[in-house]
């Protein structure tokens, strides 16, 4: 009944069938890893984000090569602003809405010097292609407080003077003439004594998982309605050929049925006795010789 699955088609309709189940177990695996990668981050927001700051000197090292699993780790800085390094990051969208961030490296009191990303600032109406003012950065000493980010890779665009493609450490401290650590950077989260003029704070990193779960089990999902799709139809396949032959059987056999009655029939009528010949009827001349014969 299934011998059609050995056909040339039909094993080419497999082959596609399992070509696409395979994409769809790729793509369901892919948002299960991006899963994955969400549900870590969200582990590192809750554990590190509002944990209490540890001092510079217990994480020295991150600052140089970072671990993931130190990502938001908040850390206390003691030191001073370098005003005259400040940068702007450009596009750097929040909220939806295109602007800048501002960076400015902290020279430590042990002698190193960490960047500082203080807040954003939106695209200005005045200048542009730049923020309509910069806040500057507190004068003297200051005790930072950081949430510690990785340095970003570098871009394959330029920007203008006093701008920064990304937060890319390396190019940041050619630009500026002396070392820095470019392991990683710190996004502000509070200062004393406090600027008189800051720029808009970060708010804090999103804990939602997103539909990465959602858009896996639809893939799998996918994957195998393909192969129940294949099923059905060679069933309906199979089906239709059955009642294609039982079609074929009855007329073979009404055939056979009609060929049979024309022969009895014909035999019958060899079988029937012969009609009797119709009597002549007699001329005149004959029916007075009669009559004659009998007395008349």
């Amino acid at each position: 009944m299934y011998r059609f699955l050995f056909s040339s088609k039909w094993l080419g309709y497999l082959l596609l069938a399992a070509v696409f189940a395979t994409a769809c177990v790729f793509l369901g695996r892919w948002q299960m890893d991006r899963r994955a990668e969400s549900l870590a981050e969200i582990n590192r927001v809750l554990s590190n984000y509002s944990a209490p700051p540890v001092p510079f000197a217990e994480v020295k090292d991150e600052f140089n090569q970072m671990e993931p699993e130190k990502e938001w780790t908040q850390v206390e800085l003691k030191g001073r602003y370098d005003a005259a390094g400040q940068r702007i990051v450009r596009n750097r969208p929040l909220n939806g809405q295109p602007g800048y961030e501002v960076v400015v490296p902290f020279r430590l009191d042990t002698g190193e010097t960490v960047v500082i990303d203080r807040g954003w600032l939106p695209i200005g109406n005045n200048n542009p292609g730049r923020p309509d003012s910069v806040p500057a950065p507190p004068a003297g000493d200051v005790t930072a407080v950081v949430r510690m980010k990785p340095a970003e890779p570098t871009l394959q665009r330029g920007a203008p003077d006093g701008q920064l493609a990304s937060i890319d450490l390396r190019v940041y401290a050619e630009e500026l003439g002396y070392p820095v650590l470019t392991g990683a950077y710190g996004q502000l989260a509070s200062e004393n004594p406090p600027a008189a003029e800051m720029p808009f704070p970060f708010p804090m990193p999103s804990t939602e998982e997103g539909t990465h779960l959602s858009y896996s089990l639809q893939w799998f999902a996918f994957g195998v309605l393909m192969f129940v799709g294949f099923g059905y139809a060679a069933r309906q396949q199979a089906r239709n050929a059955a009642i294609d032959a039982e079609d074929e059987a009855d007329g073979e056999e009404g055939s056979r049925n009609s060929g049979s009655a024309v022969h009895s029939a014909a035999a019958a009528a060899r079988r029937r006795p012969p009609l009797p010949r119709k009597r002549k009827r007699p001329t005149a001349e004959e029916e007075d010789a009669l009559l004659d014969a009998q007395g008349y």
